[in-house]
């Protein structure tokens, strides 16, 4: 069956928290910076962070919130192999670059926001979190972008909370399923590796376009062209949603 995957947050109310808070303390559960601990569930709301596995094509998405050179790199290199691909931005730094919004955009690459300011959205109160993602819109419809409607919370922090609110502002909330840590720098190989070894059928690919990933570009040369060797097809976020057509299943 044709599907896709979603990371859902159930709600739970009484007692049902009660035992949850339990479970918690009781499991091994890991995190890290781009990564957010979540229950997974088929109940909305939802997070999209898998496409369908019964088709070859893949998401490449880069996070951009400060700088510029690497992201000029990582276009050229994406023009290069005639990749297309998503750039999820913060509403700050596209006011500072609509020159490099331009070429995106240019390259028919889709547009996505990660809010106004890049700030967890868990570090904040629900207001504070409205107020920045109707600013955010605010600003890319001045820019002359009218319909970025997909969102990427900063670094991937989200609650139920959150993921209803967007939700009610028509929003789609993109996650993902494979990091490579590419804005550690941990080594061109490491990247590449990790990539080209952990890539499935409709996985949505986090990397990083900040000036903080300094080898993300390079790692791109052995990627973009691997993958496609290895039969997969990169799609934008949009098209890797409007290939799954049936209902929606949990990630366990």
């Amino acid at each position: 069956m044709n599907h896709f995957y979603v990371i859902g947050l159930r709600r739970r109310k009484g007692w049902v928290i009660i035992i949850a808070l339990a479970l918690f303390t009781s499991l091994l559960i890991w995190t890290q910076r781009d990564a957010v601990i979540s229950v997974f569930s088929n109940e909305k709301p939802t997070a999209l962070s898998k496409g369908n596995t019964d088709e070859p094509a893949i998401a490449l998405t880069f996070n951009i919130s400060w700088g510029e050179e690497r992201a000029l790199d990582i276009l050229e290199q994406l023009k290069d192999e005639n990749v297309q691909a998503t750039f999820f931005v913060s509403g700050e730094w596209a006011e500072r670059h609509p020159k490099i919004l331009e070429q995106i955009s240019e390259g028919d690459h889709e547009l996505g926001m990660m809010g106004y300011r890049y700030k967890s959205y868990l570090d904040q109160d629900i207001e504070q979190v409205r107020k920045d993602l109707l600013y955010a819109r605010d600003i890319f419809k001045k820019l002359g972008y009218e319909d970025v409607n997909l969102l990427r919370t900063p670094s991937g922090h989200f609650n139920e909370e959150v993921i209803e609110l967007a939700e009610s502002l028509d929003f789609d909330v993109i996650h993902w399923n494979i990091n490579p840590n590419d804005w550690e720098n941990p080594g061109t190989s490491v990247i590449v590796d990790q990539v080209m070894k952990d890539t499935s059928n409709g996985d949505i690919i986090l990397f990083h376009a900040s000036d903080a990933a300094k080898q993300t570009a390079e790692a791109l040369k052995t990627i973009l062209p691997g993958l496609k060797n290895k039969g997969f097809q990169p799609v934008t976020i949009s098209e890797l949603i409007n290939q799954a057509h049936a209902e929606t299943n949990p990630v366990e």
